[in-house]
C-alpha cells in the first residue's frame, strides 16, 4: 500500500484522536485507514499504536517514529507550497492574525508594504492577544511570539525576541535606580496579566524563569504597549519584549536597566499555519515577505 499515505494516517490518527477522524480528514473509510496503518506497521516490523475501542495509545516505538513522521510531512507540505506559490497568482483574501501591540507597532506597516507588492490581495488583519484557532476561525496565518508547543502548527521562525527591563528617567530620579533583582520588591513593577513570568505578583529570571522575584505594582494590563506607555510616563518599571520599548530607549524616554540577572528567554516571532491546510500562494508570499522584512526591523530587539 502507499507508504506515504500510511504515514499520513498514522500522524493524523494520533493528532485527531482516532482512525475515524483521520479517515474523514483523508476522505477514506475507517477500514481503509486501518489497512494503511497496518501496512505501515508491517513494513516497519513494529507496533506503533495500541488500539482500544476508545482511543489509540502510542507505543515507545510509535512515539519515536511520530516526531520523524511529522517532520517529513511538514517538509513535504512546505515543498508543495513553495512550488504552488511560484506557479500560482498571488491574489484573494488573506486573513492574518497577530498580537495586538506588536501588530499595531509593526504588522500595520508591513501590511501596507505587502499590499504595494501584491495589489490583488485583500488583507484582513485581526489583532488580538488571545491564541486563535486557525482552522475553527478560518485564519490563513497567525504571527505568534514566544515558545510554541502546538504540534498541529507548522511554524517558521521570523525574528528573535529579546527581553528588557526599563523605566523612565523621571521615575529613576524619584525612586532611585534598582541595581539587582533583589531591589525589585521596593519598586513599582507594572504587571502583564497574560504572563506568569512578567506578571502582577512575580517576575521570572533565568532563561526558563526559574528564579522568581515577588513584585507589586500600581498598574496591571493585558497589553504590553499600555505598560510601556505607563513606564514612559514615570509610573514604574516595565519588563517585556524589547520591541515594545526599543524606540523609546533610542529616544531617551526610557532607560534600559541591567539588574545583573539573566532575563527570561521569550523565544522568537513565528509565522504559523495549520498542518492540515496547505498554504495558498497568497499565504506563502506573506510569510516569505515577513521572513525578509522582520529580521531588519528586529536588529534593535
Amino acid at each position: 500500500m502507499d507508504r506515504l499515505k500510511g504515514i499520513e494516517v498514522f500522524v493524523r490518527a494520533i493528532r485527531l484522536g482516532g482512525l475515524s477522524a483521520a479517515a474523514r480528514e483523508l476522505s477514506m473509510s475507517p477500514a481503509m485507514a486501518a489497512k494503511h496503518l497496518n501496512a505501515l506497521e508491517q513494513r516497519l516490523g513494529v507496533t506503533l499504536v495500541n488500539r482500544t475501542t476508545r482511543r489509540l495509545a502510542l507505543t515507545e516505538a510509535g512515539a519515536a517514529y511520530l516526531d520523524t513522521a511529522e517532520r517529513v510531512l511538514a517538509e513535504l507540505e512546505e515543498a508543495d507550497a513553495k512550488a504552488t506559490a511560484r506557479s500560482a497568482s498571488v491574489e484573494g483574501l488573506l486573513r492574518v492574525s497577530g498580537p495586538a501591540a506588536f501588530g499595531s507597532a509593526y504588522l500595520a506597516e508591513l501590511v501596507t508594504e505587502f499590499h504595494a507588492l501584491y495589489p490583488q490581495v485583500t488583507i484582513e488583519l485581526g489583532l488580538n492577544d488571545r491564541v486563535v484557532d486557525l482552522l475553527e476561525e478560518r485564519w490563513d496565518v497567525a504571527v505568534r511570539i514566544g515558545r510554541l508547543a502546538d504540534s498541529n502548527l507548522v511554524a517558521r521562525k521570523l525574528a528573535p525576541v529579546r527581553m528588557a527591563i526599563c523605566a523612565a528617567p523621571s521615575y529613576l530620579a524619584r525612586r532611585g535606580t534598582p541595581l539587582s533583582i533583589d531591589d525589585l520588591p521596593g519598586h513599582d513593577c507594572l504587571g502583564y496579566t497574560l504572563s506568569g513570568e512578567t506578571g502582577t505578583t512575580r517576575w521570572g529570571f533565568g532563561a526558563d524563569g526559574s528564579r522568581p522575584v515577588a513584585v507589586r505594582g500600581s498598574l496591571h494590563a493585558n497589553n504590553g504597549q499600555v505598560l510601556a506607555q505607563a513606564a514612559m510616563a514615570g509610573m514604574g518599571l516595565v519588563y517585556g519584549p524589547r520591541f515594545f520599548v526599543d524606540r523609546a530607549i533610542a529616544e531617551g524616554r526610557l532607560v534600559e536597566l541591567d539588574l545583573g540577572a539573566e532575563l527570561i528567554d521569550l523565544g522568537a516571532v513565528h509565522a504559523v499555519t495549520h498542518r492540515t491546510r496547505r498554504p495558498a500562494a497568497k499565504t506563502r508570499a506573506w510569510i516569505d515577505f515577513l521572513a525578509k522584512r522582520l529580521p531588519a526591523m528586529a536588529r534593535d530587539w
